[in-house]
């Protein structure tokens, strides 16, 4: 189920970001200056930090939901 959900994650951004190539002027403008790969890199490494904080909570309170139930089993 993770897979699917993060697979889908994946398809939104990558379609999200064809949708805003259209509005080529400003795109454009960043290409010809070369700053277009700051943008991007930026942009790569907000997600890629949004990612890795979602993961580490979700294993945190994985974590947390065995030891309750563990706890409630006994």
């Amino acid at each position: 189920m993770k897979n699917k959900q993060f697979l889908l994650s994946i398809f939104l951004v990558i379609l999200s970001i064809n949708l805003l190539s259209a509005e080529s002027g400003s795109i454009d403008f960043l290409r010809s200056t070369g700053k277009i790969y700051s943008v991007v890199a930026v942009i790569a490494v907000i997600f890629l930090g949004i990612s890795w904080y979602l993961f580490r909570l979700d294993n945190k309170i994985t974590k947390l939901e065995k030891e309750i139930y563990n706890e409630e089993k006994r």
